[in-house]
């Protein structure tokens, strides 16, 4: 099942449509993931890094801002909210002193563990939605799309 788009007259606007499309639906599901983590729970950038932690390995503050997608700046504040709130915290690396990794603490995986289940509903409405077949290839799609060079 094919919809069109009203801002996609014809094949020659996609290249333009394209870009702000994928835009809108990323500002979308943001938007609600936001909405399911509630106004006390944590911001969208510091769910990223409380999910990134829950492997249970300490993670460099590098690593940490390009899984969450933001500047090295940016992201030491928000792991520093994450400390007050006493969610993660910062260990010295044994292997390489010169480092610090960012755990997850057990009141942050209590957060996570109570808040995800409301994250994950969100990709199976999105499923629901779409289709399995749709949301399989969608995931295809971007996937190739986040491979592309930058």
């Amino acid at each position: 099942m094919t919809t069109s788009h009203p801002s996609v007259a014809g094949p020659a606007a996609l290249p333009r449509a394209l870009p702000e499309l994928l835009s809108q639906v990323a500002h979308q599901v943001s938007r609600r993931v936001e909405t399911a983590l509630g106004p006390d729970g944590p911001t969208l950038d510091q769910w990223r890094v409380l999910a990134l932690l829950t492997d249970g390995a300490g993670h460099p503050m590098t690593e940490i801002a390009s899984h969450a997608r933001v500047p090295a700046p940016t992201q030491t504040k928000i792991v520093d909210r994450l400390v007050d709130r006493a969610l993660v915290y910062r260990r010295v690396d044994e292997g390489d002193r010169r480092r610090v990794l960012v755990f997850l603490s057990e009141h942050g995986r209590t957060i996570h563990e109570r808040l995800a289940p409301a994250v994950a509903g969100i990709g199976d409405a999105l499923m629901d939605e779409l289709g399995s077949h749709e949301a399989h290839r969608l995931v295809e799609l971007l996937e190739r799309l986040r491979e592309l060079p930058r």
